[in-house]
């Protein structure tokens, strides 16, 4: 098992855009000596405001010691900044701070500054570098690689966006012990995910383990953040701008986009409707006959060992559907889901009896 005593290195290969993933503890001290002299000398670091107090100082001043001119910009955290007006911010700052072509942004905290950031990468003088410092679990093991970039839209959630690859990845594990209980937990959602969708061993570690990642194990979450990354690594090496293979990345998050977007971004976590949209696709599954009653109930029990919501606001069936009918795998008019194959491997279809999909929506949406 690998253990928080040395940093660990994953790469993703994708020939010219590839690049290297770190994790470990006090990397962000060690930020210049990782990135050495692959990116740019102009920085500026973009983060927010509750993560700028507490990491941005010791960022900027571990790159600023190799001679870099560094800039800092906090946005307002939360979902529902997740906007072409908060891109927008960043664009404003990059002009003027007069950052050319060559200059590179720094994202520095979850998911939704990650994506943002990307985002304004992929847009700023039609394309600058971006490097990837998550901060929380679920950006750590899920959203910082990739290269998915993006904005919501008052219709759906990532509606708006780009694949452009980060430099690199610095997955400081430290930073995790700032987080809420709550974001914690959530960022579980994206590391049971790999368990039921491509390893079944390692499921099987995390239901041994449940105990000890909800505890935050320095030693369970080190393993269990490199396992994931590996197992992304090898998708998205594979499949990098989700034309088939790298869609199993999505389980649950059909059902899941269609929970935060109706309620409201922001008042579920991404990763708490996440766990919530797997608890459906499982259900499905089930239904369908993929897996046994068995297999669902040992499911759910890991989720709830770990602490994660199975149960979906009560929207509706319909309301539901029309939701999930905005997602970005509707092709040709046809909802492809990604369910359960087995436990430990996943499908992507669209190929399933229509009274099935709305046996599920009733049972969990209502």
């Amino acid at each position: 098992m690998i253990t928080a005593d040395e940093p660990t290195r994953i790469d993703i290969a994708l020939g010219e855009r590839s690049y290297p993933i770190y994790i470990g503890a006090h990397l962000l001290a060690r930020s210049t000596e990782l990135l050495g002299d692959q990116v740019s000398r102009d920085l500026l670091i973009v983060t927010n405001t509750t993560v700028e107090p507490l990491y941005a100082l010791s960022l900027k001043e571990a790159c600023e010691r190799s001679g870099r001119r560094v800039e800092v910009l906090a946005l307002p955290d939360g979902e529902q900044y997740k906007t072409l007006a908060t891109t927008q911010t960043i664009f404003d700052a990059l002009v003027a701070g007069r950052f050319n072509r060559d200059a590179a942004l720094v994202a520095l905290g979850g998911g939704v500054v990650g994506d943002i950031v990307g985002f304004a990468a992929a847009c700023y003088q039609r394309g600058i570098d971006f490097i990837q410092v998550p901060t929380t679990l679920l950006a750590q093991v899920d959203s910082s690689v990739g290269g998915k970039t993006g904005v919501n839209h008052p219709g759906g959630k990532n509606l708006i966006g780009a694949f452009h690859q980060p430099r690199a990845v610095i997955a400081d594990t430290v930073t995790l012990a700032t987080l809420p209980q709550r974001e914690y937990r959530a960022g579980l959602a994206e590391v049971v995910k790999y368990g039921f969708i491509y390893d079944l061993s390692f499921l099987e570690w995390l239901e041994a383990n449940a105990a000890h990642l909800c505890a935050r194990d320095a030693n369970s979450l080190v393993h269990a953040i490199h396992r994931s990354c590996e197992i992304k690594a090898e998708v998205v090496a594979q499949d990098e701008r989700e034309l088939g293979l790298r869609a199993i990345l999505n389980f649950g998050h059909t059902f899941g986009h269609a929970i935060e977007t109706a309620a409201g971004y922001g008042e579920w976590l991404h990763g708490e409707a996440v766990a919530a949209g797997m608890a459906a696709a499982i259900d499905m599954s089930r239904r369908l006959g993929n897996i046994t009653q068995g297999d669902a109930e040992r499911s759910l029990r890991l989720m709830k060992k770990l602490e994660l919501p199975t149960a979906p606001p009560r929207i509706g069936a319909q309301r539901a559907l029309e939701l999930m009918g905005m997602d970005k795998k509707v092709l040709k008019g046809q909802l492809r889901l990604v369910l359960l194959q087995r436990l430990g491997a996943a499908l992507i279809t669209a190929d399933y009896p229509r009274e099935i999909l709305n046996q599920t929506l009733a049972e969990r949406f209502g």
